[in-house]
């Protein structure tokens, strides 16, 4: 049987490899650890894992091509939207999914062009099933949404860019 520490090691060597999905069975005990996300076409391997070393994966050259190119998307609004002194750029303070409104059937915190102040909400964003309120935290105008409704979003990316 796995201790909590071998099993947090698992986690963290999973989240950091590129890997997919884990399958581990020892002493007719299973554990299957799986990451969430977007599918991405794996060389699934059977690794035989002793208790005292935590598995090392080789990076999958596809699945780094996708999180450059989806870098590249997001790097040159961020660039563009922060060489003008007199905007500020609101981004996401975690991992989560992005949602525009307060539920499904209800209108949008904000529109382009709409006024906002330091408490005003913005946005929500869902992580772990808890809803958060993102707030504006400057006072302005809504100049460009840089997220889509329902996009998954990373910590630090630009979400709004507000004018001053």
């Amino acid at each position: 049987m796995l201790k909590v520490q071998e099993l947090k090691e698992l986690i963290k060597a999973l989240d950091q490899s590129s890997l997919d999905e884990l399958k581990f069975e020892q002493d007719g005990t299973k554990l299957v650890l799986k990451k969430q996300g977007a599918p991405v076409p794996t060389v699934e391997k059977v690794v035989e894992v002793s208790r005292e070393a935590v598995p090392v994966a080789a990076p999958v050259v596809q699945k780094e091509e996708q999180v450059v190119a989806q870098a590249e998307s997001v790097t040159p609004k961020a660039q563009e939207s922060t060489t003008n002194a007199n905007v500020h750029t609101i981004t996401s303070p975690m991992v989560g999914t992005f949602y525009s409104a307060p539920s499904p059937d209800s209108d949008p915190y904000v529109k382009q062009g709409a006024q906002v102040t330091e408490e005003s909400v913005v946005c929500i964003v869902e992580a772990m099933k808890l809803m958060n309120e993102i707030e504006a935290e400057v006072k302005g105008k809504i100049v460009e949404i840089l997220a889509e409704n329902g996009e998954l979003v990373e910590y630090g990316q630009p979400l709004f860019v507000v004018e001053l």
